[in-house]
Parts: C-alpha cells; structure tokens; sequence
C-alpha cells in the first residue's frame, strides 16, 4: 500500500451512491473468513494526534474482530479492537488485555499470549501463510538472475531472488519427481540443475541439442518466468494460499498448457487463486475438476462480479462500529 501512494491510492475512487461529493467517512474494510477462524480490520486516516504526523498517509487500525467459524457474530467474537482499546473473550465477558495500543499496530502483532490468546496466533499464522506472487522481473537487472547466497528456501520471495535456493529446496525436501515433471511437460528433454560455488547458487537448464547448459542470465523471459512458477507453486511449505496475478505474461502460447497442469498440481495441495485475463488460460483451469471461475466486469468504474445479485455471496458481516 506504501509503494503504491497510502490509504488514498486503494480508497474507492468513484461517485458515493451517484454523489459526486463524499459524505460518509473515509474507510476501508478488509477481512477473511475460514472454517477455523475469521478476520476483519477496519483502516481511516489518521486523526487526532497522529494527524499531525509526517506520516499521513499511513492508515489508522480503526477497529479489529477476531472470532470462530466462517461467520461474524456476537457470541463468537474472541478478540475487539476499537481505537486504543483491545479486549478478549473470558469466563464472563469481554477483559481489557491492551489500554494504549497505538493506530498504526495490529491488535494481531502484539496480543499474541499462546495462553491467553490463541486464537489471535492462529489467525496470524494463517495469514503470515498465504502468498502473493504479482509481477516477476525477467529483465536483465531481475534479482531471479543474479546469483545469490543460497539457504534452504521454504516459500520463494516475491520477487523471485532466491530461485536457486527455492528450486534446490524443493529437489531435497519436496517432490522432485513433481519438480522434474513440470520442467519436462513445459521444455520437454530439459533438465535442471543448480550449482554452488562459496555458497552462492546459480541454476543452469540443460536443454537437448545445445552443447552447454543455460544459466540463469542467459534464459529467455519466458523460460525464466516459468521457472518462477514452478518454484512458487511446487514450495514443500504451500500454506493455505497461495495468489498468481498474470501468470501468462511473457510466456508463449505453447506453455499455456503445462501452466495450467502446474497450477493445478499446486491446488492439490493448497488453494491457489489465479488472477488472468487470458482466455485460453481461464478456459484451460475451467476443465479442471474442483475449480471455480469468477468472471469481473466493470460497472460505472467499480469492478464487479458478472451475473450476481447481491444475496449471492457468501454470508458475511462485517458487525457494528
């Protein structure tokens, strides 16, 4: 949100209820629900005091709600957050666990006693679990070419420096066979093979009919960026979710096929939400079986779902102020 302009830069941008002045106060609302528990935080600018901080942009945790099960409600809530004011669940009531938690802190960064708050350390975990995977660099300068210090990589970074180390990763603790399979389906003969000199780690790809192996800075974006893919979505440690935006850019069409089959093994093992604007991609994971398809369309400058009404979403509430 930093990197993109602050809390103004994610703010709705259109008319308030076809008024083109806004009167309602400035707030955004993110929040997430699961069999186990469920999540929500409420953002505004900042006010008071910290409103005369040079850091304006920032957002103001306004209000936080931790409870059990998929849906908000009152005899379910574990943990409330309203301003300063941090309260959890106990034997009779709501207690007081934080007084002074300032605006910029998450109630889930500092109430995490495993005796007194579990469920806050579980809603943490889960979230500090899920992946997001936007846009990898393939250019010359892309950190995925460089040749980095290697340690076992769990999840790969997002921005795809430590590719070596997560493919490597995943040959000793993962699946290799599975690693192995989504090279060959994509270049079909070609093998992988990472190499360490001093402890940095470079990968090279042995490809049929060149006399030597490919290094890193000499892949094509489009080979680079499958790679990408492969480490991302076949990591020994998936979490509950993992988010691929584009993941079609700069590939050829002829791999359009062994991604969807490499999405699709990752989605065995973890939820994987693929965000596309290719057809052929789309229609290709439609075919797969347990996959779930949301067309968008824009509607007087707001994104919306095609073909829903409004009681067609889950159930969900986001409670009282």
């Amino acid at each position: 949100m930093a990197r993109e302009g602050g809390l103004p830069s994610v703010l709705w941008a259109g008319r308030e209820k076809h008024v083109t002045r806004r009167r309602s106060p400035v707030t955004l609302r993110v929040g997430y629900a699961s069999d186990g528990f469920g999540y929500l935080a409420e953002l505004g600018l900042p006010g008071g005091d910290a409103a005369h901080s040079a850091f304006t942009l920032d957002p103001e945790i306004k209000r936080e709600l931790v409870w059990a099960g998929p849906v908000l409600r009152p005899v379910t809530t574990l943990l409330q957050r309203r301003g300063p004011l941090v309260q959890v669940r106990g034997d009779d009531g709501f207690d007081v666990l934080i007084s002074d938690l300032a605006g910029f802190e998450s109630a889930l960064a500092v109430a995490g006693d495993p005796a007194r708050t579990p469920e806050v350390l579980a809603v943490r975990d889960q979230v500090r679990s899920w992946r997001f995977y936007d846009t990898f660099r393939t250019d010359s300068g892309a950190p995925a070419r460089s040749v980095q210090i290697g340690t076992r990589t769990l999840a790969l970074a997002d921005d795809g420096s430590d590719l070596a180390a997560a493919l490597q990763t995943i040959a000793e603790i993962g699946v290799v066979a599975d690693l192995d399979a989504c090279v060959d389906d994509a270049f079909p003969g070609s093998r992988l093979r990472v190499s360490s000199e001093g402890g940095r780690f470079d990968l090279s790809l042995h490809q049929p009919g060149l006399l030597r192996p490919l290094r890193t800075a000499e892949l094509s974006d489009g080979t680079l960026r499958y790679l990408l893919w492969v480490a991302a979505l076949l990591t020994p440690r998936p979490g509950e979710l993992i988010v691929c935006n584009e993941p079609e850019t700069s590939l050829h069409r002829d791999l359009l096929p062994a991604l969807a089959r490499l999405i699709t093994r990752a989605a065995a093992r973890t939820q994987v939400l693929v965000v596309t604007h290719d057809a052929d991609l789309a229609a290709l994971l439609q075919d797969q079986a347990d996959s779930t398809t949301v067309s968008l369309h824009k509607q007087e400058g707001e994104t919306r779902i095609r073909g829903s009404e409004a009681l067609d979403g889950p159930s969900w509430t986001w409670g009282t102020d």
